[in-house]
Parts: structure tokens; C-alpha cells; sequence
């Protein structure tokens, strides 16, 4: 299945795309001009649940903002297991290493949902930035943040079990994770699609999770999870990991690019537990 592609009319650059790039955090603060000249090279491609956009190792178009629904990256082993390396969500960019490589897409990325995605085309995007040196400041520095992500991942992979990896990943995403107070949290993806990104199995996951429910540290309802008493929960990650994760910055457990890849082809709709 190939995603649907169009070039967007001069209205939607004036009326819509302008107004997008902006929340992009890689063209948040460009002139006017410079925004006008980035958004006449967009091409806007819908992608429905499941269908890929690039595979490891295919021909590299440009990179990528997401503007509506999730990109999931991944990569998968000769085994046949799966790490997820971002879920990507609206106004996230990816794939902007692809840029600079000459072997191809380093993974495969497919739509979590039905998604609406900016492709930045290679060619002219290289144009663009030779005539505009803080674009590739501004590239760098998107690609610096990748990079932390990936020893992020790294770490936790190597060095934390998955109850202390699905704590950090909690407080991570706890709205206010010094509170005494419960605070809940809606999981933004099905609970198998969590398990792959934190680099466990679903079966896996739900024992993690039960522990830590019958420690009292969280409930569960659904696909939300509530922490009884955040502070409990990051002195569990001080007592157990010496450190607790920032959460200023957001580094999912899944952002990471490693292992081989024997990635399947096709429609790979994740099914909600």
C-alpha cells in the first residue's frame, strides 16, 4: 500500500501549512520568509493505520513532520523482535539523519493511526539550507536531540530492568510527578505498542504493571493508569536506579536506532489489548 500524495494548493501554504511549521520546534522562530520558502517545498502525504512510510535501508525522499495522528519507528531483529525507536506525534520531525546518509532509511516507520505527514524533500531541502545557515544550525541541533534519545534508550536497556524502566517511563509522563496526590495518566498507545517501544513483551509488560499495582504504587483502569503517590514512585527510581529522570525533557524509552533489522513488509495494523 503506498500513502496518498499531494502537493498542497498555494492556499493551504498560505493558510495552513505557515500556521503549522511554527509549533515545529525545528522551525519555531524562523522569519517569515524563510517559513514561506520552507512550507512551498512541503508535500503532504496521508498514511491510514498501518501503512508504512519508509523501510530500513529504502531510498531516502527527505524527512518528516508529523501533523496529525503517530509514526511509529521501529526496527526488527532476525528474530522477530521488535524495538520500537519513537512514536513519533504531531509536529515531531524524523528521519532528518536520512538526510546525510548515502545507504538509506536506518529503520522502518509506519502509521499508528491514520496520519498526515510533511515530507521535506531532499534535494530542495539541501537547497535550502546552503542559503540558510540557521536552518543548519537548526537541523544539528534536531539530530543532536536524536542522538540523546538513543544513549537514553541505550541505558535503559542495558542497565535497568522493565519494572524500573516502566517507573521511569511514569514519571516521565506523571503531569505532576513531585505530588502526594494520585495523578493519571492516559496511555497515548495500546499497551502492546509500550511494551515494544519499553523492549519487552506484552505478557511481560501486564506482569510489570501488576506489580506495581500490588506494591499500591498504581492503579489501572483502561488505558489509564493512575500513580497513588508520585513521590513513592520516584523514591522507588532513587532507591532502585540512583537517579530519577528528567521530566523537563521528554525521552521515551523507545528512542533509540540499534540492532539488525529482517523487517516485514506491509500493512502492520497494532491491535488494542
Amino acid at each position: 500500500m503506498n500513502a496518498t500524495l499531494r502537493r498542497p494548493s498555494a492556499e493551504t501554504h498560505r493558510s495552513t501549512i505557515l500556521n503549522l511549521l511554527p509549533k515545529s520546534p525545528l522551525f519555531c522562530g524562523l522569519e517569515v520568509g524563510e517559513l514561506v520558502q520552507v512550507a512551498r517545498i512541503a508535500v503532504a502525504k496521508t498514511l491510514s493505520k498501518g501503512e508504512y512510510l519508509f523501510f530500513e535501508g529504502g531510498v531516502v525522499h527527505g524527512f518528516y513532520i508529523v501533523i496529525k495522528g503517530s509514526v511509529k519507528v521501529y526496527r526488527v531483529n532476525f528474530m522477530g523482535k521488535e524495538q520500537v525507536i519513537n512514536i513519533c506525534r504531531p509536529f515531531e520531525s524524523f528521519a532528518e539523519d536520512a538526510l546525510f546518509s548515502d545507504i538509506g532509511h536506518s529503520a522502518d516507520a509506519c502509521a499508528t493511526e491514520l496520519t498526515t505527514v510533511l515530507l521535506f524533500p531532499k534535494s530542495e531541502f539541501d537547497g535550502l539550507l546552503k542559503r540558510h545557515p540557521e536552518l543548519s544550525l537548526r537541523l544539528l541541533r534536531s539530530v543532536s536531540e536524536h542522538v540523546r534519545s538513543l544513549i537514553g534508550l541505550l541505558d535503559d536497556l542495558t542497565l535497568k530492568d522493565i519494572k524500573t524502566r516502566l517507573a521511569t517511563w511514569l514519571i516521565q509522563h506523571c503531569p505532576q510527578p513531585n505530588s502526594y496526590k494520585p495523578q493519571s495518566i492516559h496511555l497515548p498507545m495500546t499497551k502492546r505498542l509500550l511494551a515494544s517501544e519499553l523492549g519487552t513483551t506484552s505478557e511481560t509488560f501486564s506482569r510489570t504493571l501488576a506489580k506495581l499495582r500490588d506494591e499500591q504504587l498504581v492503579s489501572v483502569e483502561g488505558n489509564t493508569v493512575t500513580l497513588q503517590c508520585p513521590v513513592k514512585l520516584v523514591e522507588y527510581l532513587q532507591s532502585h536506579a540512583g537517579s530519577v529522570p528528567s521530566t523537563e525533557t521528554f525521552t521515551m524509552s523507545g528512542s533509540s536506532w540499534n540492532g539488525s533489522t529482517l523487517s516485514p513488509k506491509g500493512n502492520s495494523a497494532e491491535a488494542v489489548r
